[in-house]
C-alpha cells in the first residue's frame, strides 16, 4: 500500500454546529493517510470560511459552495487536488452533491442514510455503478472489530443455521420537544422537509437493519412495522419496533427509539442459529459473547496479537488487548479500509477482502427501501408487506 502522498479530502458540510462533521474529521485523519485539504462547510459562504479558517485550511481551498469546489478542485494538478469528498450534510442534501461529485471524478464517503428518499437512492446507485467509482457509507457500527467477528464465526457456520435475530438501538435523547429548542441537531432530524419520511427509523433504524444483514448475512424478505409519535406535536417517528422475516426462513425484532428517557446509545444484537447464540452491544464493545448450549460462555475480546481472532477482526484492531476501542475508532475503520482500498486502485493492485469490507451503495438502497417499507407498514392493516428492491 505505498503511495507518494495522503490522500486528500473534501469535506461538504461539517461547519458550525455539526456533530457528526468532526467525527468524520477526526476518524479520517486518525490513521495519518488522510488529510483534509479543502472543503465547502456551509451553504452560507461566510460560515464555511469561519470553519475553513478553525481547521487552518488555506483560503483558496474553503470554498462558498459545493458546486464551487468541483469546479475549481478539477483545475488543480492530479497531486494537488482532493481524491474523495466526505459529504456530513442532512438527508436532504445528501444526493445532489454525491452525483456531481461522482460526475467529477471524485470518490465518495457518505454519511448514512443514503439519501432523502428511495426514488433518490435507486438514481444514485445507478450514478455509482456507472462511474465505478468507489463509495462508502457510514455505517458506523460495522466498523467493530468485534462486530467483523461475530460476522465471520455466523459465516464460519459456528452458531448453524440462524434461526432468530434481534436488533435494538435505544436512544432517549429525544424524550422531550428538544426541537423546539436551537438544537440543529434535532431541528433537522424531526423535519420532514430535511430528514424524509422518517426519523427514528431512518436515524437509527437504518444503522439497526444494517447491523442486522450484516451480521447475520441474512437478507430480509418481509416486514411487519409499528411506528410512533410519542411526543407531542412531532410529525415524525420518535419510536418503533420491527417484525422482520429471512431469506433463510429465520425470524427477527428490530427496535428503535430516541424516547428511552435516560438511555444512550447502546445499540446491541442477539442472533441464535441451531447450534450456538452469540451477542454484542456497544456499550462493551470490546467484548464478544457466544454461548453453546452444553457448554460455558466464551467470551471473545479485541486486541492485538489474539490468535483465536480471524482476519477481518484482527485488520480493524488498533491497540493491545485491555485498551478500549470505541465509536471514533470504528468509524476510523471504515476511512483505513476505504483509503487501503483507495491507494490499491492506484497502484494498479489488488485490495486485500478484508480491506474492501466497508458499507457500500447496495447497503444504501436497502437502507433506503427499509425505511419506505417500514413507513408503508406502519400506515398499513396488513400483517406483512413484501421487502424489495
Amino acid at each position: 500500500m505505498m503511495s507518494k502522498r495522503k490522500l486528500k479530502m473534501g469535506m461538504i458540510g461539517g461547519g458550525p454546529g455539526s456533530f457528526i462533521g468532526a467525527v468524520h474529521r477526526i476518524s479520517a485523519a486518525m490513521d495519518g493517510i488522510i488529510e483534509l485539504a479543502a472543503g465547502a462547510f456551509s451553504s452560507s459562504p461566510e460560515k464555511s470560511a469561519e470553519t475553513g479558517k478553525e481547521l487552518f485550511l488555506p483560503a483558496e481551498r474553503v470554498y462558498g459552495s459545493y458546486d464551487e469546489m468541483f469546479a475549481k478542485e478539477k483545475q488543480l494538478p492530479e497531486e494537488e487536488r482532493i481524491d474523495f469528498v466526505a459529504i456530513v450534510t442532512p438527508n436532504h442534501v445528501h444526493f445532489d452533491p454525491t452525483k456531481k461529485a461522482l460526475e467529477n471524478g471524485f470518490h465518495v464517503v457518505l454519511d448514512k442514510p443514503m439519501t432523502f428518499n428511495y426514488e433518490e437512492a435507486k438514481a444514485l446507485n445507478k450514478i455509482i455503478e456507472d462511474t465505478g467509482l468507489l463509495f462508502c457509507l457510514t455505517h458506523t457500527y460495522t466498523g467493530y472489530p468485534m462486530v467483523k467477528e461475530a460476522r465471520h464465526l455466523i459465516a464460519s457456520g459456528v452458531l448453524g443455521k440462524i434461526r432468530k435475530v434481534y436488533v435494538e438501538y435505544p436512544q432517549g435523547w429525544l424524550w422531550t420537544t428538544l426541537e423546539k429548542t436551537d438544537y440543529k441537531q434535532a431541528i433537522w432530524r424531526t423535519d420532514p422537509t430535511k430528514s424524509g419520511i422518517a426519523n427514528c427509523m431512518g436515524d437509527i433504524g437504518t444503522h439497526a437493519f444494517n447491523l442486522a444483514e450484516y451480521v447475520s448475512g441474512l437478507k430480509l424478505t418481509k416486514l411487519c412495522a409499528d411506528l410512533n409519535i410519542v411526543v407531542e406535536g412531532r410529525t415524525l417517528d420518535d419510536d418503533g419496533a420491527v417484525l422482520l422475516k429471512f431469506d433463510n426462513g429465520a425470524s427477527g425484532v428490530l427496535m428503535a427509539t430516541q424516547i428511552a428517557t435516560g438511555a444512550e446509545n447502546n445499540i446491541k444484537i442477539r442472533v441464535f442459529g441451531d447450534k450456538a447464540g452469540l451477542e454484542w452491544e456497544q456499550d462493551n464493545a470490546n467484548s464478544l459473547i457466544v454461548r453453546h448450549p452444553e457448554a460455558p460462555d466464551q467470551i471473545y475480546r479485541t486486541g492485538g496479537n489474539i490468535p483465536y481472532l480471524s482476519s477481518w477482526a484482527m485488520e480493524n484492531i488498533r491497540t493491545p488487548g485491555g485498551h478500549p476501542e470505541g465509536y471514533l475508532e470504528a468509524f476510523a475503520n471504515l476511512y483505513r479500509n476505504f483509503a487501503r482500498t483507495l491507494y490499491a486502485r492506484k497502484n494498479g493492485e489488488q485490495p486485500l477482502k478484508e480491506w474492501e469490507d466497508f458499507p457500500g451503495a447496495e447497503d444504501g438502497l436497502r437502507g433506503m427501501a427499509f425505511v419506505e417499507h417500514v413507513v408503508k407498514s406502519g400506515k398499513s392493516n396488513e400483517k406483512w408487506t413484501k421487502f424489495e428492491l
